[in-house]
């Protein structure tokens, strides 16, 4: 099933006056995709979800399942949640503790009349494919965050639903469990072919599990791509410094452009860099830019050299097969990843960009905007 929606807005009354949770979003998640909604705390990721679900109602716009209208406003159309057959899985799990694993399973179906024998050959079969069979005579407090997850997911497919709603589902594992769960449910989802609509603030999770993400920010749809695209073409800053780990190197300069080469100056510094077809290049009047380069496309070198950025190394973090850098230039601290053990704190280096790898955004008064 595709969901639409369009111009989506939400508009909260408090105490304090009125808070505009989300602002003209547009978005179409396509039939069977994972599709991802990232953002830090209170962009509004969760409220675009809870909108879809139906546990809110839209303030402007409208939300569509495939050609049926589900939420508008303007059309005084607003279909409840029990009708809209989709299934939700939220952070808490919010199974019954008083319940058997079984029965947290069926309940769903209890509530809407299925027969008994039926009941359980979809448990049953549900549980198999999670590999939860084992567990089904347990109660909720007798399992692990992972198996209480699996639990909670199992329990919204038995409706099998046209959509599936997760609500930053894997937020409350430990970073390994959370790693294999995520390839888990990455599988789960391809296996299934049901449209997923995914939140999270991790843009790891973002990355390894999405068809595709949209980035929000206050509200507003910042971007939105497969990771690839993400990560390789960040149309604002914000996207930049938000998607990859470490973070995008930023800083602003002056840039006077000839021919390939870009010399950058700032603090009366200056060096050059060779650009691809100025790839991305934006200037306001005053050739002020803000230029953007991923840690990963650094190259370091041992010593000072011609035609590199100069630095000195202030801290090494090691990574394991890598160290990641903490380089001080004339332009502001640099990330950088450098061979195991090579570079040393106090050490000066040489930087070299890659020149198919560097990015140019205006130059703005919030560098993360």
């Amino acid at each position: 099933m595709k969901i639409s929606l369009v111009s989506c807005a939400k508009r909260f009354t408090t105490q304090k006056g009125s808070v505009d949770a989300l602002r003209g979003v547009d978005l179409d998640v396509e039939e069977g995709e994972l599709f991802v909604l990232l953002g830090p705390s209170g962009c509004g990721k969760s409220t675009l979800l809870n909108l879809t679900a139906g546990l809110e109602k839209l303030s402007h716009g409208e939300i569509r399942f495939g050609d049926r209208v589900v939420d508008s406003p303007e059309k005084n159309i607003f279909v409840p949640p029990m009708d809209r057959n989709i299934a939700m899985v939220f952070q808490s799990y919010a199974l019954y503790p008083h319940l058997n694993v079984f029965k947290n399973i069926s309940f769903p179906l209890e509530v809407s009349g299925e027969q008994k024998t039926k009941r359980r050959q979809v448990v049953f079969a549900v549980a198999e494919l999670l590999n939860i069979s084992s567990l089904l005579d347990r109660k909720p407090g007798e399992l692990s965050g992972g198996q209480r997850q699996r639990v909670a997911i199992a329990r919204a497919l038995v409706r099998r639903p046209s959509a599936f709603l997760l609500d930053e589902p894997l937020s409350n594992l430990d970073v390994q469990l959370r790693t294999q769960t995520r390839a888990e449910l990455k599988q789960l989802q391809r296996k299934l072919n049901i449209t997923t609509v995914y939140v999270t603030h991790d843009q790891t999770e973002a990355m390894t599990l999405g068809d595709r993400i949209a980035l929000l920010r206050d509200g507003r749809l910042v971007q939105v791509g497969s990771p690839l695209e993400m990560y390789s073409e960040p149309q604002t800053p914000f996207v930049a410094s938000f998607i990859g780990s470490p973070p995008m190197n930023l800083f602003r300069a002056e840039i006077k452009c000839e021919g390939g080469e870009a010399t950058l100056v700032s603090k009366g510094a200056s060096f050059s860099l060779q650009v691809q077809k100025e790839k991305g290049m934006k200037t306001n009047g005053g050739g002020q830019v803000l230029v953007g380069i991923r840690p990963e496309h650094v190259s370091v070198r041992g010593k000072e050299e011609n035609g590199l950025l100069g630095g000195v190394v202030k801290i090494v973090e090691p990574l394991g097969r890598e160290d990641l850098l903490h380089i001080e230039t004339p332009f502001g601290e640099f990330l950088a990843l450098g061979s195991q053990g090579k570079f040393k704190a106090d050490q000066k280096v040489g930087l070299l960009f890659e020149k198919d790898r560097v990015h140019f955004f205006e130059s703005e008064t919030d560098s993360r905007a």
